[in-house]
C-alpha cells in the first residue's frame, strides 16, 4: 500500500509524544513492506527535497514550517503521489484542509492522527478541518471524546493505541528488586508529590521506590524527599533509555502513575507488560486509568491514603516480569490495527467514488 503522511514539523522539528508516534508508525509500516512517504517541512541539511535516509522517503514542501507555501504545494505533490491513503497530523487545521483537496484529487481518503498534544485552536478552518477527514484515530477514549467536542462524529473517530516491543519485554533481564517504579518527565505535570506523601505514610514498613526521569522540577522532588525523610529509600536514576526502564519495571513490584497529564500512558503501559501491578492516582486530563479498567492486577486510588493501602495490598501480588495479556500492544499488532483503519477506509472510499 502507498501511504502518504502529511506532517508539516516532524519529531525531528518538534520532538512531541505525537510525533514520535507519527514517525514510528511510519517507519513499521515501511518495514512491513508499504510505500511510504512523509510530505513535510526539511530539517535535514543536504541539497534537495527529497530525503531517503532509510525506507521512508521525506518529501519537503518548505524549507521551514511555513504554513501558507506548505499549504500551496501539498495538493499538487499529493495527486503526483497518487497514494491509496492519506495520514495527516490535526494541526495546522489549514493543512488539513489541504490535505483533503489533495485527497480528492489523488483519489484518496484522509485520516487524521490526533495525539491530543497539538490541538488545533478554535477558529472557524478548525471547525472545518476537524469534519475534513474519512477518520480520526486518537490513543485514548479521553482524546477521542475531546475531537468529539470539538465537533467529530462517533462514527467518524477511532482510537488505536500506543504500542509496545513485547520482544524486548520478554528477553531484557530484570535488574534489582524493587518495591515500587515511577516514570515521567519530572516536570509541572509529574505530581510526584502524590507517590511521596503515599510513601511517607508507611515510613515504618520496609519498601524501595526508583524514579526514572529528569526534568526542570528534579532538584524540588528531591528535596522533598529529603524533607519527607524518605530519600533514604528513594533512588532517582535519571531519564534511562529504554532497555534500562524495561529492566528496572521487570525488577519492580508496583508502577505507580500519578501525572495530571497523558494522552496515554505509555510508560504505564510497558510496565505493566513487564508484570508490574499498576497504581494510578486518577487525573481528569490523564487517560491512565483506561488501561486498568479491566485488570485484576492493579488499583485506581483518589487520595493519598488510598495510596499507601494500594502499595501495601499489592503485596498480596505474585512479582511477575512477563505479562501476556498485553500482546495485543505490541508493535506489529497496533501496526495491524492501522493496516485494517486503511483498507477499510480505501475500500469505503472506493465505493463512494
Amino acid at each position: 500500500m502507498r501511504v502518504a503522511f502529511v506532517a508539516m514539523e516532524t519529531v525531528h522539528l518538534r520532538d512531541t509524544e505525537g510525533n514520535r508516534r507519527l514517525d514510528r508508525l511510519a517507519h513499521q509500516l515501511a518495514g512491513a513492506g508499504h510505500d511510504v512517504t512523509v510530505f513535510c517541512s526539511r530539517w535535514w541539511e543536504s541539497d534537495g527535497d527529497v530525503f531517503e535516509p532509510e525506507d521512508v522517503t521525506y518529501h519537503a514542501l518548505a524549507d521551514e514550517p511555513a504554513t501558507a507555501s506548505f499549504c500551496v504545494r501539498l495538493p499538487y505533490e499529493l495527486a503526483r503521489l497518487k497514494p491509496d491513503v492519506i495520514h495527516a497530523t490535526s494541526a495546522p487545521s489549514s493543512v488539513v484542509l489541504f490535505a483533503r483537496f489533495g485527497g480528492t484529487l489523488a483519489r484518496a481518503p484522509l485520516l487524521v492522527e490526533w495525539f491530543g498534544d497539538n490541538e488545533p485552536l478554535h477558529s472557524r478552518t478548525s471547525d472545518l478541518a476537524v469534519r475534513a477527514p474519512a477518520e480520526i484515530v486518537t490513543p485514548s477514549e479521553m482524546v477521542r471524546t475531546s475531537a468529539r467536542e470539538r465537533g467529530a462524529t462517533e462514527n467518524g473517530t477511532t482510537v488505536i493505541p500506543e504500542s509496545i516491543d513485547m520482544d524486548l519485554v520478554r528477553e531484557a533481564d530484570p535488574a534489582e528488586k524493587v518495591d515500587v517504579a515511577f516514570a515521567h518527565s519530572l516536570d509541572d505535570s509529574a505530581n510526584l508529590e502524590s507517590l511521596f506523601l503515599g510513601l511517607a505514610e508507611l515510613r515504618e514498613k520496609d519498601w524501595s521506590a526508583t524514579i526514572i526521569g529528569d526534568g526542570p522540577n528534579r532538584a524540588d522532588y528531591e528535596r522533598q524527599a529529603s524533607d519527607l525523610r524518605i530519600d533514604d529509600r528513594v533512588e532517582f536514576v535519571g531519564a534511562c533509555d529504554r532497555e534500562r526502564r524495561v529492566e528496572i519495571y521487570k525488577g519492580a513490584h508496583v508502577f505507580v502513575q500519578t501525572a495530571y497529564r497523558e494522552f496515554f500512558a505509555s510508560e504505564l503501559l510497558w510496565a505493566l507488560a513487564c508484570g508490574c501491578v499498576g497504581i494510578v492516582e486518577y487525573q481528569a486530563r490523564s487517560s491512565a486509568h483506561e488501561l486498568i479498567e479491566q485488570r485484576e492486577r492493579s488499583f485506581r486510588v483518589t487520595s493519598t491514603q488510598q495510596m499507601a493501602e494500594a502499595i501495601v495490598e499489592a503485596g498480596e501480588f505474585e512479582r511477575l516480569t512477563v505479562d501476556d495479556t498485553l500482546a495485543p500492544y505490541d508493535h506489529d499488532s497496533v501496526r495491524a490495527e492501522y493496516e485494517g483503519c486503511y483498507q477499510d477506509l480505501v475500500g469505503e472510499f472506493g465505493l463512494i467514488g
